[in-house]
């Protein structure tokens, strides 16, 4: 990989592209507190569109999961006005710890897919079961891209505090939520879903204009989140949907139903919400699988009549 002198025009910052998709609700504070500390700018893509997720879909293969497409979309958005563009390659974090087989081969599927644009990717390997854990992944890249060891650590690290300190933040905020009065729903989905701007927002919207109290199952302490979730299905493999699950299990008593909102054709989510359907203890569940489609009447229309039947329920008792 080219080293920074080769690639920055003397008199300008290095720019690191950061696509507005998939990880990047769950890392962002990582990601630019680190490249921010080594001194270089970031350049985030704007929230999704529409036409977003067309251009993404144009350039996707219809087996591709709809955040795969919108991710692509964001990618294509940053091509030509950054250095680099960060996609990270992780693989798992330990044993049954695993990351969705996409986030293996996005690296490789950017730099295909956009090969002849001539834009560089960035990314860092995690590995864990071979010894590639996320700081020795962060050192390697920074050193990369022409930063000294010495920098790339101090920046890694402060930049693991803020996120720790933002998460942290983040869960206490929604355990203050939990004595909001009224209805109460737990959206179980990927950050990436749920909080995504086009697919994901226009639905906590909905809910909220309908006064309902938003939570997130994946919003806790992610240790415990784990354990809770094994306590769910020992044999899970996946992380993201480990943590959803135990977020479930923990917290399931607290809300007056469970919106269970994913994309197609996400493998994962479909093996997952199956096995927390049939494992319900008599929560309301509402499945909503989100597709290219556009348009929110009839998804408005499910979530109306989710709502009238908590409100039902709640006053039956």
């Amino acid at each position: 990989m080219a080293k920074i002198k080769d690639t920055a025009p003397a008199g300008r910052k290095l720019i690191i592209g950061l696509p507005r998709a998939l990880l990047y609700d769950r890392y962002h504070v990582l990601w630019k507190t680190f490249f921010r500390e080594l001194g270089t700018d970031v350049l985030v893509s704007p929230a999704t569109t529409l036409e977003t997720m067309n251009r993404g879909t144009a350039r996707a293969i219809d087996e591709m999961c709809l955040s795969v497409k919108l991710y692509l979309g964001h990618v294509e958005k940053l091509v030509g006005n950054c250095d680099y563009i960060l996609v990270p390659r992780i693989s798992n974090f330990g044993i049954r710890r695993y990351m969705c087989t996409t986030f293996e081969g996005l690296y490789d599927i950017c730099r295909n897919l956009f090969r002849e644009s001539g834009q560089k990717f960035l990314s860092y390997n995690i590995d864990v079961q071979h010894g590639l854990d996320e700081e020795s992944a962060f050192l390697t890249m920074g050193e990369e891209i022409g930063f000294s060891r010495k920098a790339v650590s101090k920046a890694y690290k402060k930049a693991k505090k803020a996120e720790n300190e933002d998460w942290k933040n983040q869960v206490h905020a929604q355990e203050l939520l939990y004595k909001n009065d009224g209805l109460k729903v737990m959206i179980a989905s990927h950050s990436y879903v749920v909080n995504d701007a086009y697919i994901g927002k226009p639905i906590t919207d909905f809910l909220k204009n309908a006064g309902v109290t938003v939570l997130r199952a994946d919003v806790m302490d992610r240790k415990e989140a784990l354990k809770q979730g094994s306590r769910m299905s020992p044999t899970m493999r996946w992380e993201l949907n480990r943590e959803i699950a135990g977020g479930i299990y923990e917290n399931r008593k607290r809300v007056d139903g469970i919106i269970l909102l994913s994309v197609f054709p996400c493998g994962p989510d479909a093996m997952t919400n199956d096995m927390i359907i049939r494992r319900g203890d008599g929560t309301p569940v509402l499945n909503l699988m989100l597709d290219a489609q556009s348009g929110m009447a009839g998804v408005e229309t499910r979530l109306e009549s989710f709502v009238d039947i908590l409100n039902f329920h709640a006053a039956a008792k």
